[in-house]
């Protein structure tokens, strides 16, 4: 239906993510947080973001988006189901320090910003900013290759994905 809204390597069948957020990619099991840090929601990569700006990863559909702006849910034109959790516990600022630039059907390519938020109130108030990345339906996955370190928003490959055919 919205035809192939990202690029893909054709030899290899994988969707590569650009880094979402600018800041240092670690492993999952770093999130204080053990439905994110034992996968129980699903694998990827977290980042510890240093700028308050997260864009799409990938080409995708907004499938979903917390009224409190903390957290927004993508779908890719292969049916990956991305959740991306801005911080730990964020819910319970109930909204401050978080302003989404989309809203649920928009359509949106890699690179494009999604939520800009204030790090200082996260910090101020005790939060970790730690940002989960994960795929949901890790049923649809075949490999899935994460890459740490230090990441700039919109660039690089922080996971590549394969999606089974």
């Amino acid at each position: 239906m919205f035809g192939k809204l990202f690029s893909r390597n054709k030899d290899k069948g994988a969707v590569t993510f650009v880094a979402p957020l600018t800041g240092k990619a670690v492993q999952l099991e770093a999130v204080p947080d053990p439905v994110f840090s034992q996968k129980i929601a699903g694998d990827g990569i977290a980042i510890e973001p240093t700028e308050g700006l997260l864009v799409a990863p990938v080409d995708a559909k907004v499938i979903h988006l917390f009224n409190t702006g903390h957290a927004i849910g993508l779908q890719t034109a292969d049916g990956l189901e991305i959740l991306m959790h801005l911080g730990i516990d964020t819910v319970n600022l109930g909204g401050k320090g978080f302003k989404a630039l989309v809203e649920i059907g928009s359509e949106v390519k890699a690179g494009d910003a999604l939520i800009e938020f204030d790090i200082e109130v996260i910090k101020n108030a005790g939060y970790p900013l730690i940002t989960p990345i994960i795929i949901t339906n890790g049923d649809v996955v075949e490999k899935m290759e994460k890459h740490l370190g230090e990441v700039t928003h919109g660039q690089g490959n922080v996971l590549e994905i394969t999606v089974k055919a």
